[in-house]
């Protein structure tokens, strides 16, 4: 009996010393850029080789990079070039509130500068008109089509990301 009560000891005291017992409960409870690279990763996931030019995160492959066709990145490469992209990003947006330059650097990261540059989400920000809800929601087309799983991503980013 007394081992009995020494193994369970033993066992909740593991149970507590490890890492998942001080996980975090929430996405809220992390840095908003954490968020962000949290739900570009959700919706991008890890690209194949065979989603050339894309790599990574949906990474894509510019001239004189150093990526070649029908090579995986690891998560670790593919984490660390999202990170650094989406800094590049966001430092596009250096004169909008902190969390508004966060917003138009994930959906830059998405659509891409000059198409953020060219919204009514950029322009709305920036005369200080804080209701863009609908105008960023509105970008999720697919080759001239509406996308469902855009329009998720959208109103996630909107939801997790934007403060009014």
């Amino acid at each position: 009996m007394r081992r009995l009560v020494m193994f369970f000891v033993a066992l909740l005291t593991l149970a507590a010393a490890t890492p998942a017992a001080h996980a975090r409960k929430s996405i809220m409870d992390l840095p908003p850029f954490e968020r962000a690279v949290l739900i570009i990763k959700k919706f991008e996931t890890l690209h194949r080789p065979c989603h050339w030019p894309a790599v990574g995160y949906g990474h894509m492959v510019q001239p004189g990079e150093p990526f070649r066709r029908g090579v995986q990145l690891t998560e670790r490469q593919a984490d660390a070039l999202l990170r650094r992209d989406l800094r590049k990003f966001v430092a596009l947006y250096v004169d909008f509130r902190p969390d508004d330059a966060l917003l138009l650097g994930v959906l830059a990261y998405n659509c891409g500068p000059g198409v953020v540059n060219k919204s009514g989400v950029y322009r709305r920000l920036k005369s200080g008109n804080r209701d863009i809800y609908k105008s960023y929601t509105s970008h999720c087309r697919y080759k001239g089509k509406f996308h469902k799983q855009l329009h998720q991503r959208r109103i996630t980013e909107y939801l997790i990301l934007f403060r009014k």
